[in-house]
């Protein structure tokens, strides 16, 4: 995946998915995008509260993120949040 980050122009963070089709049906694609929506609900946003951040998160879907799990989706996001907070 890719992430951007950028300063909130609000005071609050904010979530963003890109997830192309990558010749994926839209099942696959529904299914990606869900699992990125409650990643960032449940664990990125929470945490850059609990921080004081009040960032804008651009998350794009790679082709790979089709072939993973949750676990590894989560995982990865995880990481990247604790290395920015």
């Amino acid at each position: 995946m890719d992430v951007f980050f950028l300063s909130s122009s609000v005071l609050r963070s904010r979530w963003g998915m890109i997830v192309p089709k990558h010749r994926h049906s839209i099942v696959e694609r529904n299914r990606v995008k869900r699992r990125l929506r409650e990643i960032g609900r449940i664990h990125v946003l929470p945490r850059l509260r609990e921080k004081g951040m009040a960032l804008d998160v651009l998350v794009r879907a790679r082709p790979e993120a089709y072939g993973v799990g949750f676990r590894s989706l989560r995982d990865e996001l995880q990481k990247m949040t604790e290395e920015l907070c």
